[in-house]
């Protein structure tokens, strides 16, 4: 038997699925056309689209405009300032873009739209109006912009995303579209991604709710709102996009942004409350359905609508693109392109095989450890990392620091340190989860647990 990985090429059954469900969310949400990529492995492996028009459907190289699709964009722009030293997360916008405002918010706020700013900009709807009519900071928001008092909730802002691209321009020095062209969509290679239409492009129309009739909606350049939601793109270059955020060093993209960055864009910002089904990271849209995590974005402006999920899990991202103003469900489609391949085609796990090297004392550390006489077992995985796991299935990895502790990357200790204590002779003490103490034995009379154990140990009745 080869132990070679499979072919990425989709089956027949599959790929007709696909086109069949691009058909059906054309006709279904009549929008006069709908384009659709999946990619796998980052690698694009199905298109299709469908048209009102027989035989002029649109190619992967063909503009639509994305809308909000181009806030993970503007997000990198804003990470790559913060993995630079130039900016921290927790920095309020004041500190660096002054008279603003909301400048109170922090970056990390603005990112997660958790500053509590209102939706939409002042004045007449941004979208299809010029951005002339804004043409200063102060044009952005009311003289009393927020909503809800910062951090304590989700409440989307175009607003504050717009605050985020005059802050890489104030950082930069330069416009956000030329910052935005030279530090990412040159290095990702997403050439057809720009501010304004260029040909070959697709027409954005309005269909009538009531009616099968339909009418152009105006091409308009909304200035200083641009980086909220002004991008035009290609199925192509979205997917090149979906590969980045899913693994971008694999791809020789981490000059763009580390793979511990990008993971962290991935992670919730504010952990929703309870089984949670949609939240927000850092500048991506995050979603929980059949048991899967998406991540991407979706975008809807006058005359299109757009939409990139992907999965880590399952290795598999959808792209999909319409030019109708509503009726059209991309983000829906995106999610079912997803799911069909995922549950048709399942992801072949990596062979396994064991480590090359392993530290002889982190190897000592693995097995069990007692949080009083709770069980625990630690253990070292290739792939994985430091896992520590619960008797209830619960588990919490660890990524290791530089100074020999692990951090906690997930669960109840996310961000806590994991420490080895030792005793004077060198031997292990115990360990130290942010001041949890784990050890070797439950309430061992040997082992140091705070406020000591009863003298008389364990007995019946």
């Amino acid at each position: 038997m080869s132990d070679e990985l499979p072919s990425l090429e989709l089956l027949p059954e599959t790929r007709r699925a696909l086109l069949h469900r691009v058909a059906v969310g054309q006709a279904e949400g009549r929008t006069p056309s709908m384009l659709a990529a999946v990619l796998r492995g980052g690698q694009p492996v199905w298109t299709g689209a469908r048209s009102m028009i027989d035989g002029h459907a649109p190619g992967t190289d063909v503009q639509f405009r994305i809308g909000s699709v181009t806030k993970p964009l503007t997000a990198v722009l804003v990470l790559r300032l913060r993995d630079e030293g130039l900016l921290d997360l927790a920095d309020p916008l004041e500190q660096h873009l002054p008279g603003t405002a909301a400048g109170g918010a922090t970056v990390r706020e603005l990112l997660s739209h958790t500053a509590g700013l209102a939706t939409e900009p002042p004045g007449p709807w941004w979208e299809r109006t010029d951005g002339s009519l804004r043409p200063g900071l102060a044009d952005l928001l009311e003289e009393q912009p927020f909503r809800h008092p910062a951090g304590e909730r989700f409440h989307y802002s175009n607003a504050g995303f717009a605050l985020l691209g005059a802050l890489v321009e104030r950082l930069r020095g330069q416009p956000w579209a030329e910052a935005l062209r030279q530090e990412v969509l040159e290095p990702l290679g997403m050439t057809r991604t720009t501010p304004l239409p260029q040909a070959p492009h697709a027409g954005g129309f309005a269909v009538h709710p009531w009616a099968d009739v339909m009418t152009a909606e105006p091409l308009t350049d909304t200035g200083r709102m641009a980086p909220a939601g002004q991008l035009w793109s290609t199925a192509a270059d979205l997917g090149r996009l979906a590969a980045f955020l899913s693994c971008g060093t694999t791809f020789g993209n981490d000059k763009v942004l580390s793979a511990q960055t990008l993971a962290e864009m991935r992670r919730p910002a504010a952990a929703p409350d309870g089984d949670w089904t949609e939240g927000y990271g850092l500048g991506l849209q995050l979603r929980r359905e059949h048991g899967r995590l998406l991540f991407g974005h979706t975008g809807s402006v006058p005359g299109f609508r757009a939409a990139l999920w992907a999965c880590e899990e399952e290795d598999v991202a959808a792209v999909v693109l319409a030019n109708a103003t509503s009726g059209a469900a991309p983000g829906r489609v995106a999610a079912d392109l997803l799911r069909i391949v995922a549950d048709r085609e399942p992801r072949f796990p990596e062979p396994w095989r064991p480590a090359i090297e392993v530290d002889p004392e982190l190897l000592a550390l693995t097995g069990h450890w007692f949080w009083g006489p709770a069980p625990l077992t630690l253990v070292l995985m290739t792939k994985r990392g430091l896992t520590l796991r619960e008797a209830d299935g619960d588990c919490t990895h660890f990524r290791a620091d530089p100074d020999g502790s692990w951090t906690a990357q997930d669960g109840y200790h996310a961000g806590e340190q994991l420490r080895v204590v030792h005793r004077a002779d060198g031997s292990v003490s115990h360990l130290d989860l942010g001041g949890t103490v784990l050890t070797r034995q439950p309430y061992g009379p040997a082992d140091a647990v705070p406020g000591g154990v009863s003298p008389t140990l364990w007995q019946e009745g």
